[in-house]
């Protein structure tokens, strides 16, 4: 029971959805696990098991779906089965979490027992209790090319930017501690929203989708690189 517990305390995806991210699948409650049919996480909004954090690739780690939370999960992550009342109490691929909590079994691995590392909080988790978050694209050295991702400052740690590939990630792919930068307007006659982050030979180019979302994401960074950890007055979270 103690197990139990403790899993559903930790899987906050069992009792609400993260408000503002542009998922369009919110998680069950407790209570409707296996009642109902969920609505499945798109394969594209994640790069990684939303369970063991794990990348996804394509020959070796394919993606599978939780048929009661609806989470993408790994092949290794949905070897359980469980019953699930919706569908007849038919036995269904389901991933550890929700075996746990349909059976009263304990699994056979408990991968939750460590706690989590600076790049191991959820991207919904962050972004949910976020100074700002959105997605931003991350320009390479000589600035013609880049990786887009989901990019976060939380509000417990205001002065950390988080990088995710996804705004479903389970697990950061960097960091970059804000402190101390500084924050550079790049006006461009492309029409390319581009700002970066300088520090002592360190630099970040940034580039965003619009004009309105880089001047955000300049003000953010500039009080959080000033050592500013409280929200701007008048300013929510903005996914």
């Amino acid at each position: 029971q103690d197990a139990i517990d403790r899993k559903e305390k930790r899987s906050e995806s069992f009792k609400t959805a993260v408000h503002g991210l542009e998922t369009g699948t919110p998680a069950l409650k407790t209570e409707e696990l296996g009642r109902r049919a969920p609505q499945w996480v798109r394969d594209n909004l994640v790069t990684m098991c939303m369970r063991c954090k794990e990348p996804f690739n394509a020959i070796m780690r394919r993606r599978h779906h939780c048929r009661a939370c609806g989470y993408v999960v790994c092949a290794r992550c949905s070897v359980y089965k469980a019953e699930l009342q919706y569908d007849g109490n038919r036995l269904n691929r389901v991933c550890q979490e929700c075996y746990v909590f349909l059976t009263g079994h304990v699994a056979l691995e408990d991968r939750e027992g460590k706690p989590k590392g600076i790049l191991e909080k959820g991207a919904a988790e962050v972004s949910g209790r976020s100074l700002l978050c959105s997605s931003l694209q991350l320009l390479d050295k000589n600035g013609t090319g880049g990786t887009r991702g989901w990019f976060v400052i939380p509000q417990d740690e205001p002065l950390v930017l988080y990088i995710y590939a996804a705004p479903q990630d389970v697990r950061a792919h960097a960091s970059i501690p804000l402190l101390g930068y500084q924050v550079r307007d790049l006006s461009q006659g492309d029409s390319r929203h581009l700002f970066q982050l300088a520090q002592s030979g360190q630099v970040y180019t940034f580039a965003a989708d619009t004009e309105e979302l880089k001047q955000r994401w300049m003000r953010a960074m500039a009080r959080s690189a000033a050592g500013i950890t409280h929200p701007e007055e008048g300013e929510d979270a903005d996914s």
